[in-house]
């Protein structure tokens, strides 16, 4: 499997093109899906402008549920039964769930409604400047539900939808998610374990002007590392009585972490770390403090993380090892390793998921498009896909292109609306009604 997305992800590609006119291996109602995406370009884009205008920081509960009447209001009139989630239970506004069962096989349709720009942030407005535009979350992931919709309309012109079966899960706490996780997540994994396919609408993998399909994402998760040693005069440290402190702990341990763990598609950050007589961390994880002279041996370290695994099977594998390491202290010290309940896991690569790519290269080639090639997931961040494809053969990337995700600044390319909603309305269609 490897040997093959090796070879796979070393071909070149031409730079994508714009599908006007499609072969005439597509049906008459696929094509009439595809003339129909272009025609309502600009009706797809102002929907993007007003779901952008629109603040959804996650912790803004408000925001998130207008961002989810809107859409609301778009997928009702398509004959889809709409439900909004409360997630009050874990400090979240909730999800929307759509349904549409014509029959055929389930395809599930993820996105989710909110963004990292809260209320404070001085990011808050869509502004266009010919085919490229900027605004809060408009790639991240409101260019992913525009791509949706657009490909849901252009479906229903078509004649198309009546006979699907699709569900669309829009988180509403992506990027920030709410506690416990297995509440918080329960519906979209439940929603996974139903469905025969699962399609994800994060932005679109793109790199000198090649387009890439997305069969594999890290995990996402975090770690606490707190160390522990005897405090006493400088003179002392080293010795039986005194041992060599907790900062020495923690470096020792920090330091065997960067010689002995390092493998393909594995990171470890350490993102902040404090050491001295005392030193504490704030109760959301975020800030450290300490203090100490230099002639006083550390009496408590702490450092927190995050680690990103390809697979299940690594990331047990990692854990085990890094606690293997934890425990093995220097004189007179302790140390604890804890991982935080709240992760995101892996959307491992799989002959499905390669299968999906391989059913939307079909789909590029009919459409006059170049054809996709799998991305480096080491290069792609943690998303709900990963929740998952455990149960589900899933293909992820299926948004719009852009860039500055997470930043001000934060764009994405008008035209690529187009060339995502064909491709979607095309293999959405096709998955439904595909043998079994």
């Amino acid at each position: 499997m490897h040997r093959i997305l090796a070879l796979i992800l070393l071909s070149g590609l031409a730079g994508p093109v714009f599908a006007a006119s499609p072969p005439a291996q597509l049906t008459s109602m696929e094509r009439t899906a595809v003339a129909t995406v272009t025609a309502e370009h600009e009706r797809t884009i102002s929907l993007l402008e007003r779901m952008v205008n629109v603040n959804s920081g996650t912790l803004n509960l408000e925001g998130v549920r207008a961002v989810g009447d809107m859409v609301r209001a778009e997928l009702e009139p398509l004959g889809f039964e709409v439900r909004w989630i409360d997630m009050a239970e874990t400090g979240r506004a909730g999800h929307l769930i759509a349904t549409h069962d014509g029959g055929g096989r389930n395809v599930l349709l993820i996105g989710h409604l909110d963004t990292v720009f809260e209320t404070d942030s001085p990011f808050q407005t869509f502004v266009r400047e010919g085919s490229r535009a900027t605004g809060p979350g408009i790639g991240d992931d409101k260019g992913g539900i525009a791509v949706i919709i657009g490909a849901l309309r252009a479906m229903s012109a078509a004649g198309t939808l009546q006979a699907s079966n699709i569900t669309v899960v829009l988180t509403g706490d992506e990027e920030r998610p709410g506690v416990p996780l297995d509440i918080a997540r329960g519906d979209l994994i439940e929603a996974g374990r139903v469905a025969d396919f699962a399609l994800e609408f994060e932005n679109l993998a793109t790199e000198d002007g090649a387009e890439f399909g997305t069969i594999a994402r890290r995990s996402s998760s975090s770690w606490t590392l707190t160390t522990g040693g005897r405090t006493g005069h400088s003179s002392g440290v080293f010795n039986e009585t005194l041992g060599y402190g907790a900062i020495y702990e923690m470096a020792r341990i920090l330091d065997t972490f960067r010689r002995e763990l390092p493998e393909p598609n594995l990171t470890y950050n350490v993102g902040v770390l404090a050491g001295g007589t005392p030193a504490e961390i704030d109760a959301d994880g975020f800030r450290v403090e300490a203090s100490g002279k230099t002639n006083i041996v550390a009496e408590t370290a702490i450092a927190r993380g995050d680690l990103r695994t390809l697979t299940p099977e690594q990331d047990a594998r990692v854990r085990a090892r890094m606690a293997a390491i934890v425990q093995q202290s220097l004189p007179r010290t302790t140390a604890e390793l804890t991982f935080a309940p709240d992760g995101y896991p892996p959307m491992a690569p799989t002959p499905g998921n390669l299968a999906l790519l391989e059913r939307l290269n079909a789909v590029n080639r009919e459409l006059g498009l170049p054809e996709m090639a799998p991305f480096d997931p080491a290069r792609r961040g943690a998303a709900d896909s990963g929740f998952v494809a455990a149960d589900v053969d899933t293909l992820g990337g299926l948004g719009i292109a852009g860039g500055g995700a997470h930043a001000e600044g934060e764009w994405v390319d008008l035209d690529s609306l187009v060339r995502q909603a064909q491709r979607a309305a095309v293999l959405i269609g096709r998955l439904s009604l595909a043998e079994r």
